[in-house]
């Protein structure tokens, strides 16, 4: 099986379907250091990543915001002194998507 972060992101459209069940379970599994959390409503991955100090912070959204910029594909970032917590989901959907998944797994390589 290809690793999740190799997979290609797909343009989604706002009636594409939301991740759920099994499969939704299985590409939790592949992101263990990824919270499934409810915000306004709508489901989101989020993981609070930390670091030494506010300038290594910093770089890591930087290059978060680039592989976002990359994919068309953007998360709720919060940079403050050592950590970063990022959220991915689509707002198309208000919910997770495939994308979601595969963009956490990309952070994730980032970190």
């Amino acid at each position: 099986m290809t690793k999740l972060s190799q997979h290609a992101c797909e343009a989604c459209r706002a009636d594409a379907p939301k991740v759920i069940g099994q499969e939704k379970q299985e590409l939790l599994s592949a992101i263990p250091n990824w919270e499934d959390v409810m915000v306004d409503g709508e489901e989101q991955l989020r993981r609070v990543f930390t670091f030494k100090n506010f300038v290594e912070a910093q770089a890591f959204t930087n290059k978060v915001a680039d592989l976002a910029e990359a994919e068309n594909h953007h998360p709720a970032i919060l940079l403050e002194w050592g950590k970063a917590t990022v959220r991915w989901w689509t707002h198309k959907i208000g919910g997770l998507h495939k994308n979601d998944f595969i963009m956490a797994a990309r952070t994730d390589e980032l970190y």
